[in-house]
């Protein structure tokens, strides 16, 4: 782009190539680089899950194959390598291969991963989502793929599991039995009651109004604390 001046030049250097040079190799040379990807065995082992949904015709079945760092030594661990999704149903083949490419790269570059969890259970289909066995709701068909990553990096130990502990689960017991004996209406197939409502927390349609609190009977988040 030419550039035009309007003061009058006063004085002028000649640019030192050389000088510029080892300039731009110092400022290179502080550049942290957050690693390169990881190179990929020749063995490699990793679990498959089954997802079927009311939104495609086939089953889907993700696979993610883990790669083993630091292997022999106290900070042995498993972590994510690749992922791949196949299913007879050819629908939804281009955004599922771009996507899985996406992760797989961002699985081999390192670092912290489980950011991705949160992005992918994010995504909300326009056209509305479903409800999964036991009366969970999913936002989108990506968000499902978001709830089969995290429980992989469960299943390795890179997140937590968000299961209720046993003491949680007392409370749920005692929650749910209390409900049926002052409901006649009983529980649906789901297992919670016909008339609960979405939790905002598990997502889960299982809160019912207690005591005058919205209390879940799925992961015992009450309003009341």
């Amino acid at each position: 782009m030419a550039i035009k001046i309007e003061k009058k030049i006063v004085g002028y250097s000649v640019v030192d190539q050389e000088k510029v040079k080892q300039e731009l190799e110092k400022k290179s040379a502080d550049i942290v680089q957050l690693g390169q990807p990881l190179g990929r065995p020749d063995k490699i082992t990793g679990s498959t899950y089954k997802v079927k949904t009311p939104v495609t015709e086939h089953a889907l079945y993700i696979t993610i194959n883990d790669i083993v760092m630091n292997e022999g030594t106290p900070q042995e661990h498993r972590r994510p390598f690749e992922i791949f999704i196949n299913s007879k149903n050819m629908e939804h083949f281009q955004w599922i291969v771009a996507l899985t490419r996406v992760m797989s790269a961002v699985f081999r570059k390192g670092g912290d991963i489980t950011f991705l969890v949160e992005e992918l259970e994010s995504v909300f289909d326009p056209n509305g989502g479903y409800y999964k066995k036991g009366g969970k709701y999913i936002p989108s068909l990506v968000a499902e793929l978001g709830q089969v990553v995290e429980q992989h990096l469960q299943s390795i130990g890179m997140l937590k599991s968000k299961n209720p502990d046993e003491y949680q689960k007392k409370l749920i017991d005692e929650k749910k039995e209390e409900y049926l004996k002052k409901n006649s209406g009983g529980l649906d197939e789901t297992g919670f009651p016909k008339d609960a409502q979405l939790c905002h927390k598990c997502s889960t349609k299982a809160a019912i109004m207690m005591d005058g609190c919205l209390t879940c009977l799925s992961c015992g988040e009450s309003k009341c604390g």
